[in-house]
């Protein structure tokens, strides 16, 4: 099972759960899930924080391992879910698509077919966020999978460039992508 941490509730938490889900090597400690976090909370939204040790699985088994994961972080909250993926966490997906989860999936693993079929048949709303330096990022596949995308130019996959002022640059336009989507979110 993996650990959470509850966010201290600085709002009033009454439009749902925001899930922040965390790479394999990038926690949400991390600035793309901080800010996140900040931003859902900003918008009403409760935060749990996500740790974990994730195996080394084939693809199947590490969508069913995240997917558990996501379960039971969740348990029995009843309300609203927003799943917020790092990487590895996008493997959430499938569980959140079959729940009805909104989803904000960043720097989502898009070079995995399994990733992209869950993301394609999600009938929440959601959010891809991803890099053109990022080999697991696929604008097509982003395009196919319809829903908000927002590409960052000359972003790796951890949305770091060799220069320390534009990546400062790409994790404000990551922010204020999640900003507007989320305050669209009916």
């Amino acid at each position: 099972m993996s650990d959470y941490v509850d966010w201290p509730d600085e709002h009033d938490g009454s439009v749902g759960l925001a899930v922040l889900l965390p790479g394999r090597n990038y926690p949400t400690t991390m600035p793309l899930l901080t800010f996140a976090g900040l931003a859902a909370v900003q918008h009403g939204w409760r935060v749990r924080a996500v740790s974990w040790s994730a195996p080394d699985l084939d693809t199947d088994a590490t969508i069913e391992w995240v997917g558990t994961q996501l379960a039971e972080v969740v348990g029995d909250f009843d309300g609203r879910v927003l799943v917020v993926g790092k990487s590895l966490g996008s493997c959430a997906a499938a569980r959140a698509a079959r729940h009805g989860y909104d989803g904000i999936w960043l720097t989502p693993l898009l070079h995995l077919p399994e990733v992209v079929q869950a993301m394609s048949g999600h009938p929440g709303r959601q959010l891809l966020v991803g890099g053109t330096e990022d080999p697991a990022w696929s604008i097509e596949a982003a395009r196919k999978i319809g829903g908000e995308i927002a590409q960052i130019e000359g972003a790796d996959h951890g949305m770091f460039s060799d220069d320390a002022v534009r990546t400062a640059e790409m994790h404000v336009e990551v922010v204020r992508a999640i900003d507007q989507w989320l305050r669209l979110t009916p």
